[in-house]
């Protein structure tokens, strides 16, 4: 029966492992699909799953990447407020957390970056609809169609971005508000 502990206690640690690498590769994925480096998504996998804060060092041996690499990194996360620097007595080095409160996390992101490029691709459509309006007197028929066509697409996908601008803008708002209440928005989704 104690041979059997053991051998328990090593799958336990199998597994604990397993998921571990998952979990770091799966939010490494993530981070690349939203459009950040894949170091990221692993950095803060590794924070997320840490009982402890970790050093620079700790993470860049976790992960078998350069501490540069790790630094750089770690000041774009913990900018976009996913992460934060915490200190640990005795220590010198810089130690870090994971913010553990995802809506802050999709708050942070939403209003720093998302808002950000959809009022930059209203301005892009503003801009090429208004260059072929002015263009299009001087068209031929067949051109001056085709640019219609454009502008009639074009501004039906920049209703859609304005829109979406006003979604994201309204669930910011209420956020900081403290008037958004997750819970009901997917009890209403799930029934």
């Amino acid at each position: 029966m104690s041979e059997h502990k053991p051998q328990a206690s090593s799958g336990d640690a199998d597994s604990l492992h397993a998921v571990n690498d998952s979990m770091l590769e799966g939010l490494g994925k993530l981070a690349e699909y939203f459009g950040f480096n894949k170091v990221m998504g692993q950095l803060y996998g590794a924070l997320l799953l840490s009982p402890e804060p970790l050093s620079l060092d700790d993470l860049a041996n976790a992960l078998q990447k350069s501490k540069a690499n790790v630094s750089v990194s770690m000041r774009t996360l913990e900018h976009m407020g996913v992460v934060r620097e915490v200190w640990v007595r005795g220590e010198r080095r810089k130690f870090y957390e994971a913010e553990t409160d995802f809506w802050k996390i999709a708050i942070n992101v939403l209003s720093s970056r998302e808002l950000r490029e959809l009022e930059h691709a209203l301005q892009i459509l503003q801009q090429n609809t208004q260059a072929l309006r002015s263009a299009m007197p001087e068209m031929n028929e067949a051109d001056r169609q085709l640019a219609q066509l454009y502008v009639s697409r074009i501004d039906r996908l920049g209703d859609f971005f304005r829109f979406a601008q006003l979604i994201l803008t309204s669930i910011l708002q209420r956020a900081a508000a403290g008037t958004f209440d997750v819970r009901k928005v997917t009890k209403v989704t799930l029934e």
